[in-house]
């Protein structure tokens, strides 16, 4: 369940701050997405009154979706969102805040380790920060920052002790959120780490603090020539006497520039994502290395500004082959082909590439905030 039923004013934006777009779409698609991918469905969206259109708009393309009428107040929403979903019979639930966009799978995942040992669970994080007990405008008592942590959501729950919890809650009509009113039940929450990326937004500054921020990446890669080899080089194939020997189908472009891609986002190299030790990488087509590094780029948040792919070899020539390769990189990247660029050079016949026993590449990227 995501609770989007609030009006988000602080955030200052046109619309409740849940619709409002931020790095490139609506801020509730963000955990939607992210909580789809995850395979928790069916997702429940509790929105604002008379907000259904704008949120079916917000959500376009998402299977799995339901909206149902907030309450109030939050726990009110949420108690209504329970109501509907207690027809289902589901054996757990996850309840985030939309106000949350940035949502990791790890964190999904460390929650449902511990539901499997406890009836509810929270994602925290440590106060760095010294604290104090305030006294009007003067500092009161010092706090024990070891003693407290950072509550953040989705919190997660055995499914019918939340319900009885809500049904039975008598506390204050503003309930700060689940875990408050599953405590006072009677429920041990048990702590998981968070993840700084669950920031909330809240206020405009959030949103400005969204503005494109550009990351540069980039990667090289080498592989030797040999007779009965096929020549891949950008996803295309190369009719060539040599073709380039490696674990995979050893695209020495590609290869190049995935590493480029997950320079960028510092998400290691390809040896990482993809070891040579493992056999089901033999012989595989680098179209699927490099899928995925886009894929990767697309979850942190990051559209590709472009790419520029240098190969370095004597033979065979680049240009006849070049538009080719281009289209081929932007498909797999679901980019515009202008985002691309391949060309060659030699090295006048010195090194090994000049002696043709390889084929060297350079790639850069440049990523921006989607």
């Amino acid at each position: 369940m995501i609770v989007a039923a609030g009006k988000g004013l602080r955030a200052g934006q046109p619309v409740p701050k849940q619709f409002a777009r931020w790095r490139g779409k609506p801020v509730i698609r963000h955990s939607v997405e992210a909580l789809a991918a995850a395979g928790c469905m069916p997702i429940l969206v509790m929105i604002p009154e008379n907000a259904e259109p704008v949120a079916r708009d917000a959500l376009s393309g998402i299977d799995g979706v339901q909206f149902a009428t907030g309450g109030a107040t939050r726990q009110e929403s949420v108690r209504l969102g329970l109501e509907v979903l207690a027809a289902l019979e589901l054996d757990r639930v996850l309840i985030h805040d939309a106000a949350r966009p940035l949502l990791p799978a790890t964190v999904i995942e460390r929650l449902h380790a511990a539901l499997d040992r406890h009836k509810g669970a929270i994602p925290v994080l440590p106060v760095a920060d010294s604290l104090t007990h305030a006294s009007g405008e003067v500092m009161g008592a010092p706090a024990r920052r070891e003693d407290l942590r950072r509550v953040q959501t989705p919190q997660a729950f055995r499914f019918a002790d939340i319900l009885a919890a809500h049904r039975d809650w008598d506390g204050p009509t503003s309930a700060g959120d689940d875990a408050q009113v599953a405590q006072a039940w009677g429920i041990e929450i048990a702590l998981v780490e968070g993840d700084e990326i669950l920031h909330k937004l809240t206020y405009a500054s959030d949103f400005g603090a969204a503005k494109p921020l550009i990351r540069v990446g980039t990667g090289y890669d080498v592989h030797r020539l040999e007779e009965g080899e096929e020549l891949w080089l950008c996803g295309v194939r190369i009719e060539h006497s040599h073709g380039l020997s490696g674990h995979s189908d050893a695209d020495v472009a590609i290869h190049a520039l995935v590493d480029a891609l997950l320079g960028a986002i510092g998400a290691g190299d390809i040896g990482q994502h993809f070891p040579p030790s493992d056999p089901q990488w033999k012989g595989a087509a680098s179209d699927r290395f490099l899928a995925h590094a886009g894929k990767l780029v697309a979850q942190a948040g990051y559209v590709l500004g472009n790419a520029d792919v240098t190969i370095i070899c004597e033979a065979p020539k680049i240009g006849p082959y070049r538009e080719a390769m281009r289209a081929r990189l932007a498909e797999i990247l679901d980019v515009d082909i202008a985002a691309i660029s391949v060309k060659a050079t030699t090295t006048e016949k010195l090194g090994f590439t000049g002696r043709r026993e390889g084929i060297a590449t350079q790639a850069a990227v440049s990523l921006s905030l989607a």
